[in-house]
């Protein structure tokens, strides 16, 4: 089963790699996602790029070489954390939390799991969220510099960096912050944010995933026994709420071609951090592990093959649709990133079923692996 995984997600990466990934601007030792194929002209110079879009590339690519290690994909590691600071005009930070969030869990995981260690660009990108934590004002991080808006998206990744980044105060008090003020009474989801004092009461999948990774961290972490009945609350409210059929739901293309993905990466975290101290745990974990296998099956009997490789549907539970060059683009629009009219066209659909591939391999690798 485990090598079946394996060359499932082998194929998904060897399909980005084939589609999306090319030199920045041309110049040696770089590497970006373009984010669309087929590709306009724009696309392929970079003049959209979507930062955070990069940052699940990387992490994607970190899965593959620990899938599977090879030297070859250690330099595209490398080439994409320069070509990602090149293109941010030399810097590591944006006006985005939830941005930053991404990359510094990336980055973190490249130099903990690859050996390509950027310790400038985490202590950076640490103190970004370390200073911007403000309890006075009902936070929280807020999503963006200059904004009242304090969501799970910038708080739950933020929170699962500092926690691995030895910050572990810090990363409890985020999470018990999502624990008081976004977990809604009746569903036990996690609401997306609050803003002004009002809640945002949007659920989405990606917000459920990075709160289930918090927590599982957490658990594993320290001697708090407050992180793993919340784990458990979470996994069972994933599986009722957000996994129709037990395929997680899907939120079409654009940003939300990234949402499925991520909550399966936090479940299959989840399975592998998750301490197994009692049967609610050794539960949570088997409801966690099937909700990816499902998905991961679905998705894979959906992809359409093209020159024998998959192109994943922004929907997992239905067939895929081969996109063309024709039809109205992704647009970033208010600070997010709307669907192109095919969204299977969009980087963000194909990153997430190569995610969804990968955290089948994780799943099962620690199945297949002999108890003590």
């Amino acid at each position: 089963m485990d090598q079946l995984w394996a060359n499932r997600a082998a194929s998904a990466e060897a399909a980005i790699t084939a589609r999306h990934l090319k030199r920045l601007w041309g110049l040696p030792g770089t590497q970006l996602g373009v984010v669309a194929w087929p590709a306009a002209r724009r696309h392929r110079w970079f003049g959209t790029w979507h930062y955070w879009w990069q940052a699940h590339l990387l992490d994607n690519l970190v899965d593959a070489q620990l899938r599977d290690p090879q030297p070859e994909r250690l330099t595209r590691i490398a080439r994409q954390i320069r070509g990602h600071r090149l293109r941010n005009n030399l810097s590591w930070v944006n006006d985005y939390y939830d941005d930053m969030a991404w990359l510094a869990l990336s980055l973190e995981r490249a130099g903990r799991h690859a050996g390509v260690v950027k310790a400038g660009a985490l202590k950076k990108l640490s103190e970004q969220f370390l200073n911007s934590w403000v309890p006075e004002d009902g936070g929280g991080i807020p999503w963006r510099k200059q904004d009242q808006f304090f969501n799970a998206p910038a708080n739950g990744p933020a929170a699962i960096f500092l926690a691995r980044y030895d910050r572990l105060r810090r990363a409890q008090q985020m999470a018990d912050w999502i624990d008081e003020t976004l977990i809604d009474p009746d569903t036990h989801l996690v609401f997306d944010g609050i803003k002004g004092g009002s809640l945002v009461r949007a659920q989405y999948t990606y917000c459920q995933g990075v709160v289930l990774g918090l927590e599982a961290e957490l658990a594993a972490r320290t001697d708090d026994a407050d992180h793993a009945p919340r784990v458990h609350r979470l996994v069972a409210a994933v599986a009722a709420h957000m996994a129709p059929d037990g395929v997680i739901k899907g939120a079409g293309g654009g940003d939300g071609g990234l949402f499925n993905g991520i909550l399966a990466r936090y479940l299959a975290v989840v399975v592998t951090t998750l301490p197994q101290r009692t049967d609610a745990d050794a539960a949570a974990r088997d409801t966690a592990g099937k909700l990816v296998l499902a998905s991961a099956e679905a998705a894979w009997q959906n992809c359409q093959s093209i020159d024998g490789l998959p192109l994943f549907g922004a929907f997992w539970d239905r067939v895929a649709e081969v996109p063309t060059a024709a039809g109205a683009e992704a647009q970033f629009v208010e600070g997010a990133v709307n669907a192109s009219e095919v969204p299977e066209r969009d980087l963000s659909v194909q990153l997430a079923g190569w995610m969804l591939m990968e955290a089948a391999h994780t799943v099962t690798a620690r199945e297949d692996q002999p108890t003590a």
